[in-house]
C-alpha cells in the first residue's frame, strides 16, 4: 500500500485531477511544472507530498495561464552571444523562464553545425560568426530585453593562462583573438541598453591579473554603463555530477531588490553521481551508435583507452607523485563525481577515466554521457542533437567549453521576478514564482 499525508495540502485524488484537466502526459507536463516525471507519479500515488510551487504553476495551466509550449508569448526577447552549442539558450528559453531568443553570435564553424541541429530559428532569426564584423549595432543586432553572453574563457582560465605563459603568448585582455571580447558585449550593451545582462566565465576571473581584470569589468558595466551588477561563484556539482566551478555577472539597468545570496542552490555534497549519466550498458537503453552498440548497449571498444596511453598515463602520474605533485588521471566509478570536463578532453581524457574493472582499461566518457553531464540532456525533453558530421573531438571541445544548463536555468529564474518589475509586464505565472522566489522548482 502506498504511503499517504493525509496532512498535505494537496491530495494524490486532487493531483490526478488537475493532471487530466490538462490533457497533457506525465512525461510531457511534469519538465513544465519544475519536475521530473518520476517525481509526479510519486505525487499521484501518494508516496510523497507535492512541491507547493509546482502546484501552484499545475493550477495555473488549469487555470489557462499557458506554461512551456503552452505560452503564446515569451516573457522577453534575449540576444545569445559567444553561444558554442546554446547552453544558455536552453537554459533561457526553458519553460520555466520562456524567453525568446532573437539574435545569436558564435564564430565556431563546428558549434554552429551542433547549434543548428538543436534550434530550428525562422529566417527572421539573425545568426552571425564574427561579432567583430558587425559595423552598426543598433541596425544589425536586434532590439532585446536580456543579453545572455558566455564570453570566451580561456584567456582567463589558469589552464589557458599557464599555456599561453608556457608559449610566450598574451592572456587576458592583451589576447586579441579572445581576450577583447568583453568590449564587444560593453559596446553592444551601450548601444542597446537591454534590462538586463547574464554573463558567465571561468571562476578564475576574479583572481587573473592580479584582480586587475575582474576590476576592469566591473568599473565599465557599472561606473561607464551604469547597471547594477552582482556577481556569484556557483558549483554546478548538485546539479550534474562534476565539480564545475563558474562565475555569474546578472546586471540590471536599473536599481532592483536583486539578491544573488538568496538564490538557493542545490547543495554540492549531495548532487547526483555519475550513475545517472553513464550509459547503462544492459539493454535498458536502446543502442545510440556510434556511442553504444549491440543488444545491451555496451559502450563501443572506441572510447576504451589503448594499452599504450593507459601505461603512459600511469607512468606519468606515478613519476609526478614521487615528485609531491598533485597530476594525475581522474578514474572514477557510477558513485563518484567527476572532476571538470574541460575542452582538452579529447586529448587523452585523463581528468575523467571511467573505471571498469581492476582487469579492463578504464574509458573516456562518450559525446552523450557529456551531454548529459553538463545538463544538455534534460528528463521530458529529447535528447540533445549531437551531429553526424561533428566528430568526437569536436564535441569534447563544445561540451567541455559548455555551461552547465540547470545552474543557468536557476539563476534566469531568480532574475525573472526583477525583470517583471522593472519591464512592468504582468505575468499570472510570474506572479505565482514570486511567492517562492529563491526556492528551486524541481527541489
Amino acid at each position: 500500500m502506498p504511503k499517504m499525508f493525509p496532512a498535505s495540502p494537496i491530495l494524490p485524488s486532487e493531483v490526478a485531477r488537475l493532471v487530466e484537466l490538462v490533457g497533457v502526459p506525465v512525461p510531457e507536463l511534469a519538465p513544465r511544472i519544475g519536475c521530473e516525471a518520476s517525481t509526479l507519479y510519486r505525487w499521484l500515488r501518494g508516496d510523497t507530498r507535492p512541491n507547493k510551487a509546482s502546484i501552484r504553476l499545475l493550477k495555473a495551466i488549469v487555470s489557462g495561464v499557458n506554461v512551456g509550449h503552452l505560452r503564446r508569448t515569451p516573457r522577453f526577447r534575449f540576444i545569445d552571444l559567444f553561444a558554442g552549442i546554446g547552453g544558455m539558450r536552453l537554459a533561457l528559453e526553458d519553460p520555466s523562464v520562456a524567453g525568446e531568443c532573437a539574435f545569436t553570435c558564435e564564430w565556431n564553424a563546428f558549434s554552429r553545425k551542433t547549434y543548428l541541429a538543436n534550434f530550428k530559428d525562422p529566417e527572421s532569426h539573425p545568426f552571425i560568426a564574427d561579432i567583430n564584423a558587425i559595423t552598426d549595432m543598433a541596425r544589425e543586432i536586434p532590439e532585446h530585453d536580456v543579453l545572455v553572453a558566455g564570453f570566451p574563457c580561456q584567456p582567463f582560465s589558469i589552464a589557458g593562462v599557464s599555456k599561453k605563459n608556457a608559449l610566450g603568448q598574451p592572456h587576458g585582455f592583451k589576447c586579441h583573438e579572445q581576450g577583447n571580447l568583453f568590449f564587444k558585449i560593453r559596446d553592444i550593451l551601450r548601444v542597446h541598453r537591454p534590462v538586463a545582462f547574464l554573463l558567465e566565465n571561468v571562476k578564475n576571473l576574479q583572481s587573473h591579473d592580479g584582480g586587475t581584470t575582474f576590476k576592469v569589468i566591473m568599473r565599465e558595466l557599472q561606473q561607464k554603463l551604469g547597471y547594477e551588477v552582482h556577481a556569484r561563484v556557483i558549483n554546478a556539482k548538485g546539479y550534474v555530477p562534476q565539480n564545475r566551478e563558474r562565475i555569474f555577472l546578472v546586471g540590471f539597468r536599473e536599481s532592483t531588490d536583486f539578491n544573488f545570496s538568496k538564490l538557493t542552490v542545490m547543495d554540492p555534497q549531495r548532487g547526483p553521481k555519475l550513475r545517472t549519466i553513464l550509459h547503462a550498458e544492459d539493454g535498458s537503453e536502446a543502442e545510440e551508435p556510434p556511442y553504444t552498440e549491440g543488444p545491451l548497449a555496451h559502450v563501443a571498444k572506441r572510447y576504451v583507452l589503448t594499452e599504450h596511453l593507459w601505461s603512459y598515463l600511469q607512468m606519468y602520474a606515478a613519476k609526478h607523485r614521487a615528485l609531491g605533485h598533485g597530476f594525475g588521471f581522474g578514474l572514477v566509478g557510477p558513485n563518484d563525481t567527476a572532476r571538470t570536463l574541460s575542452a582538452r578532453y579529447f586529448k587523452d581524457g585523463s581528468e575523467i577515466l571511467i573505471d571498469r574493472g581492476r582487469r579492463r582499461r578504464p574509458r573516456r566518457l562518450t559525446p552523450r554521457e557529456c551531454a548529459r553531464l553538463m545538463g544538455f540532456d534534460r528528463p521530458g525533453h529529447r535528447p540533445f542533437v549531437i551531429p553526424e558530421s561533428v566528430s568526437d573531438t569536436q564535441s569534447y571541445k563544445q561540451f567541455g567549453n559548455a555551461v552547465a544548463v540547470p545552474v543557468v536555468t536557476e539563476v534566469a529564474k531568480h532574475m525573472l521576478p526583477h525583470l517583471q518589475r522593472i519591464m512592468k509586464f504582468r505575468d499570472p505565472q510570474l506572479d505565482l514564482l514570486s511567492a517562492t522566489e529563491g526556492v528551486a522548482l524541481g527541489a
